[in-house]
């Protein structure tokens, strides 16, 4: 295995995390409450990096990162990832996220759909919450049936799905719990 680095780096809503090898960028961590927390989380996942400068490649994915996290549209679909050790459903299912536009989500049923894979929700659903790729695999993009945008990836820190696509423009629902079912948002009335 080539020898892994990783970087610590500001964000504007914390400090972040990003793990590089020869073959590309093999994680993504947003910032915990706390560096420390962050930093902990790093080096259990993957205690063979050593902090470095990043390389080229892994500085354009640590600024399009920042760019997004800041609200600005930035494209990070030429990020190389490094995926071995990743099971090839899980590669086709991050390949298929990367090309979902910002702005915009798709739910489980859809990716299948789309992926033709039909019926794999629950493992679709498996693969975004591992994905280790954050932001550079928009697995924010992909919710649940209604759209609603409770959970994150692991990696994902203190920051929700929901945060990441209200910087995107995008409004999902924010919880399925009781309230949010039996008291539907009001309509706005037309003035005559």
């Amino acid at each position: 295995m080539a020898g892994r680095g990783y970087a610590i780096f500001d964000s504007g809503l914390g400090r972040c995390g990003i793990v590089w090898s020869d073959a590309g960028i093999v994680g993504v961590h947003l910032p915990e409450a706390r560096e420390i927390d962050t930093r902990r989380r790093l080096f259990r996942l993957y205690p063979e990096a050593r902090e470095q400068r990043p390389p080229p490649q892994a500085q354009i994915a640590v600024e399009g990162i920042v760019a997004l996290l800041r609200g600005r549209d930035t494209d990070l679909f030429d990020v190389m990832l490094d995926m071995s050790g990743i099971p090839a459903f899980s590669q086709r299912v991050y390949e298929f996220a990367r090309t979902i536009p910002r702005g915009e989500t798709r739910t489980y049923p859809q990716v299948a759909a789309q992926m033709r894979r039909e019926g794999t929700e629950h493992s679709i659903a498996q693969a975004i919450a591992k994905n280790p790729f954050m932001i550079i695999v928009p697995c924010h993009r992909v919710l649940e049936v209604g759209h609603y945008a409770d959970k994150i990836s692991p990696y994902g820190g203190a920051i929700s799905k929901r945060h990441l696509l209200s910087l995107e423009g995008t409004r999902p629902i924010a919880s399925k719990t009781l309230f949010d079912v039996l008291l539907p948002v009001a309509q706005p009335r037309p003035h005559n």
